[in-house]
């Protein structure tokens, strides 16, 4: 079933993955021969964003499809409540599944990158590449937090709190959303019509709160030992990490020593001046590091 969302100028698919229905959009050919290659976003942020690296994927000749993740519009909110990390890693595996795809590639940014590194830990078998941008290791990052990022991400800790963080960033069109993406990015001059597919998600109490659950259930995922086993675990994968140069929500110092991290082939590519939305900022630039990275397997 085809579905346009009002004002997201991109019409969605949906597909059930496991209890939920997945919303999805896609660029490429619907050849199930075609490798598929999900991209996967994170907050505060919508699939758009990734459009640019999904159209260079296309042209190359993958299938591309960029899933807005259980609890963000049109996407289905959890059934079950559940935001875990092991529950983002198993609703890649089930929608690569109903895509017909045994195995695949994945670019993530963001939260997407850290399901990326879940997903590639339950299943390493069916994760053929992956690109990563804005987020190292998750474990890497976890165990080497310092004060400097203590402060950056502040934020988390803040999440935690019941009710207010919703108050604060939902007040004065959002306000609170467009200074945090400011800071992270310092050289994204993003438009409102940039924030709009975002700001209308979130416009939902309900889809605001799912995106916050994803930071108040890390406690939860560091207990659960599914989830704290995908989140530690070396990555044997072959990953290429892209960060910004000039990221304010994870500084370029977290990005350093992690590749002990990774088993397998490993690449860490900084783009110099490039806040953490690298892919709204440098489009062009952020799809031919993905796309030539990508096309190395097979």
């Amino acid at each position: 079933m085809h579905t346009p969302l009002p004002d997201a100028g991109d019409t969605f698919t949906y597909c059930s993955v496991g209890a939920m229905r997945v919303a999805y959009a896609s660029r490429g050919a619907d050849d199930r021969t075609a490798p598929l290659a999900l991209f996967l976003h994170g907050f505060p942020d919508t699939h758009l964003g990734l459009l640019p690296a999904m159209d260079a994927a296309a042209a190359a000749g993958f299938r591309c499809v960029a899933p807005e993740p259980r609890g963000y519009l049109p996407s289905d909110l959890a059934p079950d409540g559940d935001y875990r990390v092991a529950a983002f890693a198993r609703d890649v595996l089930d929608l690569a599944d109903a895509l017909g795809a045994a195995r695949f590639y994945i670019v993530g940014h963001d939260w997407g990158a850290l399901t990326a590194y879940a997903a590639a830990n339950l299943a390493p078998e069916r994760v053929i590449r992956m690109v990563t941008a804005g987020v190292p290791h998750t474990g890497h990052f976890l165990l080497n937090i310092r004060l400097r990022q203590l402060v950056r991400s502040s934020y988390m800790l803040r999440f935690q709190l019941p009710f207010l963080p919703e108050w604060e960033i939902a007040r004065h069109d959002f306000a609170w959303l467009e200074k945090l993406i400011g800071r992270w990015s310092p050289a994204w001059r993003f438009t409102p019509q940039d924030l709009r597919l975002l700001k209308q998600g979130f416009a939902d109490p309900r889809r605001l709160k799912a995106a916050l659950a994803y930071y108040r259930q890390l406690p939860r995922s560091l207990a659960d030992p599914l989830s704290r086993r995908l989140i530690f675990a070396p990555v044997s994968v072959p990953t290429r990490v892209i960060c910004g140069g000039a990221d304010g929500c994870i500084g370029p110092e977290l990005f350093a020593g992690q590749q002990r991290r990774f088993t397998g082939e490993f690449e860490l590519v900084q783009m110099a001046g490039a806040g953490h939305f690298m892919q709204w900022e440098r489009p062009g630039e952020f799809a031919r590091m993905a796309l030539d990275f990508l096309r190395r397997g097979g």
